[in-house]
């Protein structure tokens, strides 16, 4: 089983890791179509939920996955909104969530080291 876990732990990240460097072709592969506009954008989302979902597969380290997609959400979505290429409504709110999120599971690794 650890052997099928690390496999989709590789496929989820490389299939993440390609969806953030190169949206549009990845898009063109799996659906025929090139990706443009705001779906760039959710693409590059999906590729940091997979890129952290394959962390999350990987043995022992399920809330390093959970780590990386909040910070790496809260991150890109801060980028989106300080170069004016996103402004919804909900997108500073969704960076204030994803900052407190990435704090507490930041503290909470951190207390889980200390004490193991």
């Amino acid at each position: 089983m650890k052997g099928v876990m690390i496999f989709a732990a590789v496929g989820e990240a490389s299939t993440g890791l390609a969806l953030l460097i190169v949206p549009g072709l990845v898009g063109h592969l799996l659906l025929g179509e090139e990706l443009n506009g705001i779906a760039l954008s959710v693409a590059r989302v999906a590729g940091i939920a997979l890129v952290a979902l394959g962390l999350a597969c990987w043995p022992g380290a399920p809330r390093v996955g959970m780590l990386t997609y909040s910070a790496g959400v809260m991150l890109y979505l801060a980028y989106l909104g300080l170069t004016g290429s996103s402004t919804g409504l909900l997108l500073w709110p969704a960076v204030i969530l994803h900052l407190v999120l990435t704090v507490l599971l930041a503290r909470a690794a951190h207390g889980e080291r200390i004490m193991a």
